[in-house]
């Protein structure tokens, strides 16, 4: 079994920041991509921002500039550094990784549970 566990999500201020993590575990042979995605109510989920295994990384016309997304391999870990935060970041964020487990033959996208970031004064 493979499990994605997030955590950081909280309330700020507009114009804090905050910083998510993401730690995959379980029986992992390789993890591909690694992302974060948000949904607010009533709407789809959009990609936040992602990073390859080999550190290529993209994001949102929203969050560049602002969010800073890494990775640990050694730790299996994603992070992603929200700065100067806007009431519009309100969202519920999650992260998602394209992980290949020792019983799989190709690669599969694995979601987390959710954490609730809040920007409000």
């Amino acid at each position: 079994q493979v499990q994605l566990v997030e955590s950081g999500g909280g309330l700020v201020q507009p114009g804090g920041s905050l910083r998510l993590s993401c730690a995959a575990s379980g029986t992992i042979f390789n993890i591909y991509v690694m992302g974060w995605y948000r949904q607010t109510p009533g709407k789809q989920r959009e990609l936040v921002a992602s990073v390859t295994n080999s550190g290529s990384v993209q994001y949102a016309d929203s969050v560049k500039g602002r969010f800073t997304i890494s990775r640990d391999n050694v730790k299996k870990t994603v992070y992603l550094q929200m700065n100067s935060l806007k009431p519009e970041d309100t969202a519920v964020y999650f992260c998602t990784a394209d992980i290949q487990d020792v019983y799989r033959g190709v690669p599969y996208d694995y979601w987390g549970q959710g954490t609730q970031v809040t920007v409000s004064s």
